[in-house]
């Protein structure tokens, strides 16, 4: 570049609005140093120089108080600055990374057989089992990591994996009432290990916590859905159940009146 330049003209060279440069002048950061005749200021070539400086400073991330340093204090060793930036870029980098990856496979699950057919649900899960149920658990919870790990292992699971865990999931339901119809008081020993296997199951789908459990223990009962099913098994299980996970949870250290989904 030649010719001295306007702020307008500066601001389109460099691609940056003319309110920056004049904000960069006020600061100090970057002040025309030529005039014209009738005193206006213009930016020459080593101007614009500084500014793309300050544009690729300013991209990696540096404060302009930062930015200005380095420009102007020749004490400053730019090349360290530099090489630390570049680190926590790398990190930024790897980061992005694994949230691609993440994505990646979200991608193939829904591809590659996230959900069983109805059919292939109810004849797994059992006539009771409502297909709908999925839909409702994916408009409520799709967007959370829970589901996305939902999908990544469902994604890998073949029939027959379906079936061993609804055989798990009807060996346990089957224990929870028989220990509901057998007196089994929430927060006895019995019950808090039947509590567990509840908890271990649904981290089959998830890593469910124990204030996890304690919200999805509240929907037993508070959801009409999920209180029909459990209490077509027994009258009052639904109640029972959660009175037990609320207990269980209580004993490991987490309040059921206060816990979250976290």
């Amino acid at each position: 570049m030649s010719e001295d330049l306007t702020v307008g003209r500066a601001a389109e060279l460099v691609g940056v609005s003319v309110r920056t440069l004049h904000h960069w002048d006020a600061i100090g950061l970057i002040r025309p140093s030529e005039r014209t005749w009738s005193g206006y200021r213009v930016y020459s070539a080593n101007d614009i120089a500084r500014t793309h400086r300050v544009l690729v400073y300013r991209e990696l991330g540096f404060p302009l108080a930062e930015i200005a340093k380095l420009l102007d204090d020749p004490d400053v060793n730019a090349r360290s600055h530099l090489r630390r930036q570049r680190s926590e870029l790398a990190g930024q980098i790897s980061r992005l990374q694994t949230m691609v990856s993440a994505v990646d496979r979200m991608l193939e699950a829904t591809t590659t057989g996230l959900r069983l057919t109805p059919e292939q649900q109810v004849e797994i899960f059992g006539a009771d089992w409502k297909p709908a149920w999925v839909d409702e658990a994916e408009e409520r919870w799709g967007t959370t990591p829970q589901w996305a790990q939902y999908a990544e292992r469902a994604a890998a699971r073949s029939p027959e994996d379906w079936k061993a865990i609804a055989a798990t999931t009807s060996t346990l339901e089957s224990d929870l009432a028989a220990a509901m119809r057998a007196g089994v008081a929430p927060g006895s020993l019995e019950a808090n290990a039947l509590a567990e296997r509840h908890r271990t199951l649904l981290s089959t789908y998830f890593d469910c916590t124990h204030s996890m459990h304690v919200c999805i223990g509240r929907r037993y009962v508070d959801d009409p859905g999920y209180a029909e099913y459990y209490d077509a098994a027994a009258p009052g299980l639904a109640v029972w159940l959660r009175d037990t996970i609320f207990a269980n949870a209580d004993a490991q250290g987490v309040d059921p009146d206060s816990a979250t989904w976290e």
